[in-house]
């Protein structure tokens, strides 16, 4: 550890933070709004909370097919940029436009045919799956704007620029709030500083929400869209839109297995999830509550990860074996370090972190035994994703594929399923599943860094 601490060089870290902070800050809002949104929705009853947390995996589902194109081209791009080669970012830029639209229209078709599904397959309770379905149609339909934001936020990230998405996300974060504000409630007096006045309101609940959330995210895309088409480094104007395997068969050999992993692991969280939804509305709403508490604190991990793909690729398009080793040797103690910090938080802080969610004492009491459970794995986990992030910035993805679908089903899905089905167990024992799937994934990546699989300049260096 003493051998790491001395490659904490100023001007390094420097940059680190510059790339980092904007997502965290970008994370950090969409978490914020997110626990606005289960606080609001969660006002209206264990129902409509179990409505909207019901699918909620099914978008994670949704959102991790289209990220990974977004980290082909991020791999690219970041190395394009490493070697100073501005125009092949531009190109590749050109054809992240292209496929953002094909992914978005193709997508739209498929959520919205299958809206009426989603919920039967998520087993949520007869009584909730008409709300259920309505909310997943509404939150859907504007998937191409949805497209947009996730492929063009990391195509931004990927030549440098993590403020641009970070802005465009406290934008859609406001408009989401101000919208959730105006439609979930009906017309109702309310009194701010000791002034009572009347406080218009659709009152249209659970559907209120939905329109809220997809006005927003309509909003972000056509906002990231044109700030992309004016960017004064990396814009596709005047570039070449019509499909260039040139550009995209790199990039295909990044996205496809980043692709399957995130198809395989959101496919687990689909069923994960629908072991508990089986377990009952107590289980159902204490998941949703703590998977959205538990958000707030993996943002110091996926905020750093984001830099860490960025400046790994970089590297490797600079083909500067040094300084590759030399970021992973600096990234890992920060990641770790910060981890802790918000593992502890965590511990410390579930009790009054769910019961802004939930006033049920059943609900709150199961929430936050499961929280504590998980905050002391959150060092072990923030490993692994610094680890997982250098991989994709050198377009290595096939190992971090193996690593997370296998520890997904075999540990997390298969436990999950004999502790349910066949002992009788509760949400407690499913969530300890998903420890032991955390821990193994720290195995992995750590004997992954060890033998130095994970830097194509290993030998280099």
């Amino acid at each position: 550890m003493r051998k790491w601490f001395k490659n904490l060089d100023k001007q390094t870290i420097s940059v680190i933070l510059a790339l980092a902070w904007p997502t965290m800050l970008e994370q950090l809002m969409q978490t914020a709004v997110q626990y606005v949104d289960t606080a609001m929705v969660g006002s209206l009853g264990t129902n409509a909370m179990a409505a909207v947390g019901a699918t909620t995996t099914v978008g994670w589902l949704i959102g991790g097919m289209v990220s990974a194109w977004g980290v082909g081209f991020l791999a690219f791009i970041a190395k394009a940029c490493g070697a100073g080669d501005k125009n092949a970012a531009a190109k590749a830029v050109a054809q992240a436009v292209t496929v953002a639209v094909s992914v978005g229209v193709v997508f739209t078709v498929i959520t919205l045919g299958l809206s009426g599904m989603v919920p039967r397959w998520m087993q949520v309770a007869d009584g909730v799956r008409p709300m259920a379905t309505q909310y997943f149609f509404i939150l859907y339909t504007p998937m191409l704007f949805r497209a947009a934001t996730i492929i063009f936020g990391t195509v931004l990230r990927a030549a440098g620029d993590t403020k641009t998405p970070m802005k465009v996300g406290v934008w859609v974060n406001i408009i989401n709030v101000t919208m959730n504000f105006l439609l979930i409630y009906p017309t109702r007096p309310l009194t701010v500083l000791g002034l009572t006045f009347t406080m218009p309101g659709a009152g249209m609940g659970v559907v209120g929400a939905a329109l809220a959330s997809a006005i927003s995210v309509a909003v972000g895309g056509i906002y990231i869209t044109i700030v992309l088409w004016k960017h004064p480094v990396i814009s596709p104007r005047g570039q070449n839109f019509r499909p260039d395997w040139s550009i995209l068969k790199p990039t295909l050999k990044v996205a496809i297995p980043n692709m399957f992993q995130r198809f395989g692991t959101s496919l687990g969280y689909v069923t994960f999830a629908a072991m508990i939804n089986a377990l009952g509305e107590v289980a159902t709403s204490a998941h949703t509550v703590a998977n959205t508490v538990e958000s707030l604190f993996y943002i110091p991990g996926y905020g750093m990860q984001t830099a860490a793909a960025t400046l790994a690729g970089n590297a490797y398009g600079a083909k500067d074996a040094a300084r590759m080793k030399k970021l992973a040797r600096m990234f890992i103690p920060i990641e770790v370090g910060l981890m802790i910090v918000s593992g502890g938080a965590l511990f410390l802080f579930a009790p009054p972190l769910v019961r802004l969610f939930s006033a049920d004492a059943a609900v709150i009491a199961l929430g936050v035994t499961v929280l504590r459970m998980v905050a002391v794995s959150e060092p072990f986990y923030g490993f692994s994703i610094i680890v997982e992030g250098m991989m994709q910035g050198v377009g290595r993805t096939k190992l971090p594929f193996i690593f997370n679908v296998a520890g997904m089903w075999v540990v997390r899905i298969v436990g999950t399923f004999i502790c349910t089905k066949f002992l009788g167990l509760g949400l407690v024992s499913a969530w300890a599943c998903m420890i032991a799937h955390n821990l193994l994934l720290f195995g992995l990546f750590l004997w992954c860094y060890i033998r130095g699989t994970w830097n194509p300049l290993h030998k280099q260096a």
